[in-house]
């Protein structure tokens, strides 16, 4: 069979298609390719001759190498091409990280932002999101504690503000539309936009929403408003938070379960909850606050950073990273949220075309099941497969089953609209990985109490948009008392609260 290795694709594309050759480039110094996550990301960005050249190897040993696996190599003379002429002075991607490693470190310690940037800026004259993240990353793993991270998190966008690629590709980009527009020719379809009803355009779109909210506060700001107009007005701004949401249960964990990508959901996701919290309290205060201006100034500006940040981070290492099925899995998922954008959402062709071959699917599957009428032995009886999951979907409470390997194995549809979102990817993904990092300790001290027998049972109580909300998580176990895993009840209570209320009345 005919294995032939082109050079000007990239290292993750080489190592997708012949998994073998990360070996042989580990062995040749390319030690960084067995890093989780490294290849996902800065793999994806880089070729074996520029890689070579960045690590002061000889290309011809690396191709002689490759040649001696039994690959065949085309575009050896790719790597004399000066690739390198716009990239920082530092000689390769391991001194790039450690400067960007020991700028953030300053910023912790106190450092003037204003002096690092300059320091930045001598040596750096573009950044990519992956370095960003990988930076952050890398400075977790080394023990710098996530929350110590998570606070510099805005510091750390302002250092970075005008030198990603992201924001460079998209000033040149409006160049161009703004020339087009004045001299009356239509500019082509860029190759980094995503098709209409993309989930990328959708978060995008989002972030507009969001921007435009924060401009109104800040006017109602400068004109003097009332604080009790202030807080009435963050009160009804639901966008921020189902934009957050979506975030949360549908990029973080997909980046870090599936991608090893963990600094978004070790940093960015305890910021949005942050975020979230002061919005909430100072919605729900009037005068009651005397540094109240203060705070509102801290949340917008936050807010602010963080748009930057999902632009800029965020997005471009989804897109680096995500398959076309992982985009449409996201694209499905997000109807489950309250609708952000005033237009309805346009429509992905593509992802709607795969959707109605899946339905078929699904449907001929149920048909078979339905007609071969397999029962499953029960203790007290037996079901088909298609009457269990009606049964499960049609109890009152949204049920998820963790085993006990802690991995999310089973959630119900249910009657109505959740409460708490459960996308279908996180199925057979650790569970820890769908909680944001303050709620991934108590969901870890829960699972402990309940798998080592000292509780069978713990009960959570809450109020969720208005309503009081029932959580109870219990030990689920066999015949011989095993722990087999957790089954997590959540229950509206509000129909309790108008029944008894009703009771009282009469």
């Amino acid at each position: 069979m005919n294995r032939t290795i082109d050079l000007e694709k990239t290292v993750y594309e080489i190592c997708s298609e012949y998994p073998e050759t990360k070996d042989i480039l580990d062995r040749l110094g390319f030690h960084d390719i067995m890093k989780p996550g490294i290849l996902n990301t800065v793999g994806k960005l880089m070729t074996i001759p520029r890689g070579a050249a960045m690590r002061s190897l000889d290309l011809s040993k690396v191709v002689s190498e490759l040649q001696a696996g039994g690959f065949e190599i085309k575009n050896a003379e790719f790597g004399s091409k000066d690739e390198d002429k716009d990239e920082s002075a530092a000689e390769n991607r391991e001194d790039r990280t450690a400067r960007l490693k020991e700028y953030v470190g300053r910023l912790s310690r106190g450092d003037d932002l204003e002096a690092v940037r300059k320091d930045f800026v001598a040596h750096f004259q573009s950044v990519d999101a992956a370095e960003i993240a990988n930076a952050e990353q890398e400075l977790i793993l080394s023990g710098t504690p996530a929350a110590e991270v998570q606070r510099l998190c805005d510091v750390h966008s302002a250092l970075f503000h005008g030198s990603t690629r992201e924001e460079q590709i998209a000033n040149a980009e409006s160049a161009v539309q703004a020339s087009a527009e004045r001299t009356g020719e239509v500019a082509g379809k860029s190759a980094n936009l995503q098709p209409a009803g993309h989930p990328i355009n959708v978060f995008i779109a989002e972030n507009n929403v969001i921007s435009g909210w924060i401009a109104e506060i800040r006017e109602l700001e400068a004109d003097g408003a009332g604080q009790n107009i202030i807080p009435a007005k963050l009160h009804g701004f639901h966008a921020l938070t189902v934009h957050y949401s979506e975030k949360g249960d549908l990029l973080y964990p997909l980046l870090k379960s599936k991608y090893h990508v963990s600094g978004p959901a070790d940093v960015m996701w305890g910021v949005d909850d942050e975020i979230r919290d002061e919005l909430k309290v100072l919605a729900d205060v009037n005068n009651t606050l005397p540094n109240f201006t203060e705070r509102l100034d801290r949340l917008l500006t936050r807010a602010e950073e963080m748009i930057y940040k999902e632009n800029n981070i965020l997005f471009p290492l989804c897109t680096q990273n995500f398959s076309e099925t992982d985009w449409m899995h996201i694209y499905y998922e997000l109807s489950a949220y309250d609708r952000i954008l005033s237009d309805e959402r346009p429509i992905w062709d593509a992802a709607e075309k795969r959707r109605g071959e899946s339905q078929e699917r699904c449907s001929k599957e149920m048909k078979l099941t339905t007609e071969e009428g397999r029962f499953i032995p029960l203790n007290s009886g037996h079901m088909t497969p298609v009457q269990i999951e009606a049964v499960l979907n049609t109890i009152p409470m949204e049920l998820s089953f963790i085993d006990n390997q802690d991995l999310n194995r089973f959630f119900n549809s249910g009657k109505e609209k959740k409460l708490f979102k459960r996308p279908d990817d996180a199925v057979d993904r650790e569970v820890f990985s769908c909680h944001p990092p303050k709620y991934a300790a108590m969901a870890r001290q829960i699972i402990h109490y309940l798998r080592t027998g000292a509780k069978d049972s713990v009960d959570v109580w809450m109020n969720k948009h208005g309503e009081p909300v029932f959580v109870r998580y219990m030990a689920v176990r066999d015949k011989n008392g095993d722990y087999i895993g957790t089954l997590e009840c959540v229950q509206k209570m509000g129909f309790a609260r108008e029944y008894f209320a009703g009771s009282i009345k009469k």
